[in-house]
Formats: C-alpha cells, sequence, structure tokens
C-alpha cells in the first residue's frame, strides 16, 4: 500500500519578496502578495490532475490561502493544525539577515552554527520544530494510510522534516532550499518512508512577477 504526500510551501507574500527578504515566522500574519497568489494558482493546476484525497495546512493565512487556492479542484476545504505552523523566529521578526548579522552578531554566529540547538532569540530552534512537525505529519501518514495528503506549510517546518528523511541532521536543515509554491513528495510504502520529489518549481516558471 502506498501513501503519497504532497508537501507545498507556501506561496510569497511581500515579506518574502523584500530584497532582502524579511523573516516570517508566526507573529505577523501576512496574507499572499500578488506573486503568491499565482503561484499557488500555478501549483492548482500542476496538481489538479493528481488525485489528492484529503489536506491540511497551518493555522497562518499565507498557508490557508495557498491551500484553499490548491484544493479546490479536489473539492476540498484544507484542515488546519496547529502544529503545522511555521517556526516561532522570535525577535528576528520582520528583520532580514544582514541586519540580524549586523544587529545580533553573537546570536546570528550561534545560530548559523547550530540552528538545531540555538534557535532564534525568544523564539524556536529548529529541534523544537521539528518535534511537533514530524509527528503531527507521521499521524497524517498513518492515519490516511493508502492516500494521497496535501499539507501546505512553511520553510522550516518543512526543512527540517524533510533532512531527517534525506538522513541530514537537523542541523544542516539549511542545506535544503524550498522555494515558495515548490512542492515535495513523500512516498511510505511497505513501512518505508522515503522522499521522492524534493522542492520541484518548474511548473513556477512561467509566473510572473
Amino acid at each position: 500500500m502506498k501513501t503519497t504526500l504532497y508537501l507545498v510551501r507556501s506561496a510569497a507574500t511581500e515579506a518574502t519578496l523584500a530584497q532582502p527578504p524579511r523573516l516570517q515566522g508566526r507573529q505577523h500574519n501576512f496574507p499572499l502578495a500578488r506573486l503568491g497568489v499565482r503561484q499557488a494558482e500555478a501549483t492548482r493546476d500542476f496538481l489538479a490532475i493528481r488525485p489528492i484525497d484529503v489536506c491540511f495546512c497551518s493555522p497562518l493565512l499565507r498557508a490557508i490561502q495557498t491551500a484553499t487556492i490548491v484544493a479546490a479542484p479536489h473539492g476540498l476545504a484544507p484542515a488546519p493544525l496547529d502544529d503545522l505552523t511555521e517556526c516561532h523566529v522570535g525577535r528576528w521578526e520582520g528583520l532580514d539577515w544582514p541586519s540580524i548579522r549586523y544587529l545580533e552578531a553573537e546570536a546570528y554566529q550561534r545560530f548559523r552554527k547550530d540552528p538545531a540547538a540555538h534557535g532564534f532569540p525568544a523564539g524556536e530552534s529548529y529541534a523544537e520544530v521539528h518535534r511537533r512537525v514530524a509527528p503531527a505529519l507521521e499521524k497524517l501518514l498513518d492515519q490516511h494510510a493508502g492516500k494521497a495528503i496535501l499539507v501546505v506549510s512553511h520553510d522550516v517546518a518543512q526543512r527540517t522534516y524533510l533532512a531527517e528523511l534525506l538522513g541530514l541532521a537537523i542541523a544542516q536543515a539549511d542545506r535544503l532550499t524550498l522555494d515558495p509554491a515548490g512542492i515535495s513528495i513523500v512516498l511510505r510504502h511497505d513501512g518505508a518512508t522515503q522522499v521522492a520529489t524534493l522542492n520541484a518549481h518548474f511548473h513556477l516558471q512561467g509566473v510572473a512577477a
């Protein structure tokens, strides 16, 4: 019996598109930018011909909007799950990385060295994110065995889960790149769970800014 998990990163917000991008965790509940809506629509069109039985998402607005658009052809309303929400980035919320490196050099270096042990100041570490996201996704795989599951969540939430499946340490999750509205596919077959596709984004190539 094969179970398919489509992991879609939420589409772009204005914070995602800023130059340089600004960190968005869970404190600022940004909606999708216009480009983000088009990304979600392109993802919808790409997945429309594939069977999807159930849909879950983070409770953050950008994930709900993305999931609602993508799941529409399947007649599904996304069910928000708190454990799928994005990493709490603490006092770095709304800042960009160059500013963080300048304003909090020591904390920045600790985080870059080991984000699993040294998390976002006043926020979560990668290990803490993994401890809530991985069990939530594993539960969905168990509860919906033999089905196709669509989950829309976020960058760090997905990278920590996928890193472990790929044999990486949680601290190495930053080696993975997940584009807004990118699709990763996880398959479970005969008790084995593996990443079949990581960050497919070719469906977004024709989406103009």
